[in-house]
């Protein structure tokens, strides 16, 4: 199968799988760490069809949308893979790039790496800052029924991995435990540039929060 057709029918897996997806893991996020994916690519030594597969798929089942299950989204991953009859080394590299992408994975020990690994996580980490990650904090927050803010919640930077999938913190808290920590968690140069924008741009989003609130009439 021609590599233009096989992420086409990836494309068409993941838009049926995801129709119903909270507004910030929806196919829009898919496809917006796809080009971003792609943009880093180009300047990263790498085997294209595993950032776009591992892109495409990374998603597909997010743990915190089905009770913790970390094994979901690779297994969900490799039958797809599988039924395309994709080389068995694609499909594992795909899996190992899904099961050590999210910035929880970074809890553990590094056990994986790959060049393909550090263009996707970085594509998605983009997605996760700036203006559209200043959306999807929200948007995720407002669909567990998270406050936006509470100034007698402090934030919590020492928190272990299970007390960060356990989290019911209030939005902004999470900008300090997790967004702005992202620039410095960049893998490449690409990464690194177009972060410091988007990191910039939340830094002024919190000071206009924070001018509003402690501003009030």
């Amino acid at each position: 199968m021609e590599h233009n057709e096989i992420i086409s029918k990836a494309v068409s897996f993941v838009k049926a799988t995801l129709q119903h997806a909270e507004g910030g893991h929806d196919w829009w996020h898919i496809q917006r760490v796809l080009t971003n994916a792609r943009h880093i690519a180009k300047s990263e030594p790498c085997d294209l069809l595993v950032v776009e597969l591992a892109a495409l798929l990374h998603d597909i089942a997010d743990s915190k949308f089905h009770g913790g299950d970390e094994t979901l989204g690779p297994a969900l991953a490799g039958e797809f893979l599988t039924s395309m009859a994709i080389a068995p080394e694609i499909i594992e590299h795909v899996q190992q790039i899904i099961r050590n992408i999210s910035f929880k994975s970074g809890f553990d020990k590094i056990s994986f790496q790959s060049n393909e690994l550090a263009i996707v996580q970085d594509a998605d980490r983009l997605d996760a800052i700036g203006a559209i990650g200043i959306a999807r904090a929200f948007s995720y927050g407002g669909f567990k029924g998270r406050e936006i803010y509470n100034p007698e919640i402090s934030p919590n930077l020492n928190m272990s991995k299970e007390v960060y999938k356990s989290s019911q913190a209030p939005s902004i808290n999470h900008f300090y435990e997790k967004l702005l920590l992202l620039k410095d968690k960049m893998n490449t140069p690409t990464g690194k540039i177009l972060a410091e924008q988007r990191h910039h741009f939340m830094e002024l989003y919190l000071k206009q929060f924070y001018d509003e609130v402690d501003n009030l009439p």
